[in-house]
């Protein structure tokens, strides 16, 4: 019989899902070399060619098509068994993945993802984090981590802190000779650090007031797509930023920023961690989940 391992088969089924090795790749915990030759070696003691492979892109053959569509439902059910031994753990082990954005990466890493490593050494996490919303099970994640209003309705969702907020800062040295912005269309007149999408286009500067959101879009001479490059424009002089308050929350503590525009913006929607529901989940999964109730259980006011 074929040496074929379960590994093999779930590369196939991620290169059927994803479309591109290097996504697959990313999605199975190997490298594209390493997962081209898997899958070869797999066509090789099959006898036949699973995908048509391209430059640009990986498509299933119509015997590929048949081989996932009758292993797909093999794997799941191998995959429960599994899950329903790891559960029976006494110590927690195994990998989880998690998709966030880098913003909220940045607010989870300490209390959670840092705190559950500390708690159980033999967990190992996969932080992911990416600005385009995602289909977690699709994708292959076990978990996911959005502002509450995008969580999708059919998923387990726990609020992981308080409501957060912008904050829109610059540094004192800006400011000397400047007058500070009062309301938002006055930052037509200043200098400010534009921040690009990840589908491409310019993000508008986003305001309330008395319910009612205001957008603004900023000028200024220089646009990242990265808060952390940002900050260090900001931290340098070149202008205005916008950030999650979490970001800049120790440099204005410590009077490297000041901030401007407090009253335009309000609390915004808690980040939540959201999961599918789970039969067995592993040990890992549970203890992952009961340490996410914990950290919000901490973070309620009073």
């Amino acid at each position: 019989m074929a040496p074929y391992k379960l590994a093999d088969f779930d590369a196939v089924l991620a290169i059927a899902r994803r479309g591109t090795f290097r996504a697959a790749a990313l999605d199975v915990g190997m490298s594209t070399s390493a997962l081209s030759s898997a899958v070869s070696k797999l066509e090789e003691h099959l006898g036949v060619r699973l995908f048509n492979r391209t430059t640009r892109s990986v498509s299933l053959t119509s015997a590929g098509q048949r081989f996932v569509d009758q292993v797909s439902p093999a794997l799941k059910d191998i995959h429960s068994a599994l899950d329903t031994v790891r559960s029976q753990q006494e110590t927690p082990t195994g990998t989880l993945r998690i998709n966030t954005f880098a913003t909220a990466g940045r607010e989870i890493l300490a209390p959670l993802i840092l705190e559950c490593l500390r708690r159980f050494p033999g967990v190992q996490i996969d932080l992911v984090t990416e600005g385009n919303l995602v289909d977690i099970v699709a994708d292959g994640f076990d978990f996911g981590v959005r502002s509450q209003n995008l969580v999708p309705t059919d998923m387990i969702a726990i609020p992981l802190g308080p409501a957060r907020r912008y904050a829109v800062v610059a540094t004192p040295a800006y400011f000397e000779g400047r007058e500070p912005p009062k309301v938002p269309s006055d930052l037509k007149a200043h200098a400010c650090i534009r921040t690009r999408l990840p589908n491409g286009a310019l993000f508008r500067w986003q305001f309330e007031a008395e319910g009612q959101p205001v957008q603004v879009d900023v000028d200024g001479q220089i646009t990242l797509d990265e808060a952390s490059l940002a900050r260090m424009a900001v931290l340098h002089g070149v202008g205005i930023g916008f950030f999650m308050e979490a970001d800049v929350r120790e440099d204005i503590e410590a009077g490297r920023l000041v901030r401007v525009l407090d009253a335009w913006t309000p609390p915004l929607a808690p980040l939540c961690l959201y999961y599918p529901s789970r039969r067995n989940p592993p040990a890992a999964f549970k203890v992952f989940v009961d340490l996410a109730r914990e950290l919000a259980r901490s973070s309620r006011p009073g």
